[in-house]
């Protein structure tokens, strides 16, 4: 294989895109008023699912292109967990940049409506705090985004996994 294709470039460029994505698909729903909305919350969702799911497929399906039709097990999971690790840093990096300068209030707003929802499903006021303080440790915090970047990469990996196990081709099946 000396004519290995390059997968970081399309890890990058791929990640970029999903980053991008997620970024876009945020601002967009913040522009439109819709971020404590349920419409505004299953548009990011599904943005974020599509990103997940067919961004890491197309990668893999180009680079094994670009491979002279060649794909083992381990390449797929590099590339399809690569990007989504990238785009996940990317939403996380956006994240902080909105809490802090873009909307630096949103974590009271956030806790004011989630009180209201917390009321709405007739939580106790000992409840509401007690899910308050234990939603707070993880808001904008390190331990939060190691978290969420670790869940980001877990189905990143599963999703790759599958997409490598059924697009595998190494030049041993060849013969």
């Amino acid at each position: 294989m000396e004519n290995q294709a390059n997968s970081k470039n399309i890890i990058l460029n791929y990640g970029l895109v999903y980053g991008g994505l997620i970024v876009l698909t945020n601002l967009i729903i913040y522009a439109l008023g819709m971020t404590f909305d349920t419409v505004g919350g299953i548009i990011n969702m599904i943005v974020l699912a599509a990103c997940i799911i067919v961004l890491p497929i197309l990668a893999i399906k180009i680079f094994k292109k670009e491979n002279n039709n060649l794909l083992s097990w381990g390449q797929a999971l590099k590339i399809g967990v690569g990007l989504v690790a990238v785009g996940a840093l990317i939403s996380i990096i956006y994240s902080h940049i909105f809490t802090g300068i873009i909307e630096p209030d949103f974590y009271n707003q956030l806790n004011e409506f989630q009180t209201q929802q917390f009321l709405d499903a007739g939580l106790t006021d000992e409840q509401i705090e007690s899910q308050l303080a234990m939603q707070s440790k993880f808001q904008g915090t390190i331990i939060g985004d190691a978290l969420g970047l670790l869940f980001y990469v877990f189905l990143g990996f599963i999703v790759s996994a599958i997409a490598g196990a059924i697009m595998k081709k190494t030049e041993e099946e060849q013969y």
